[in-house]
């Protein structure tokens, strides 16, 4: 089985949902989250704070240089993730596809770099 992350996008910038909304999709990705659990495909996951709580640690020739905020200037940022195992892409796409249906964002699958055996 190969491992996916599947990364949830968001606009930080737009206005919140009502919190009828936010609960709705809370208890979504709960049961999403279980069933991920009980079918055996969920590795880690979790959501993140807004991007504004972000700090950026760059080592370069020696020397590091930290700054606040984002690393990348976008209107969307990571929100949350994923890692999961699946079969297959396919397999990792229907993830992302029940995923996304739940947190009601859009959802990047990647997958994860295989590591040579020694």
């Amino acid at each position: 089985m190969a491992q996916y992350l599947l990364s949830v996008h968001t606009d930080w910038d737009a206005e919140p949902p009502p919190p009828e909304v936010m609960e709705q999709a809370f208890g979504a990705v709960d049961a999403f989250n279980a069933d991920l659990m009980t079918s055996g495909a969920f590795v880690f996951g979790g959501g993140l704070h807004p991007p504004s709580t972000a700090t950026v640690v760059r080592a370069q020739d020696g020397e590091v240089l930290t700054t606040d905020g984002p690393y990348a200037e976008t209107k969307e940022q990571l929100g949350g993730f994923w890692i999961v195992e699946a079969a297959d892409l396919d397999a990792a796409l229907d993830i992302a596809a029940r995923g996304s249906s739940a947190c009601g964002q859009p959802v990047e699958v990647r997958p994860f770099q295989e590591v040579p055996e020694s």
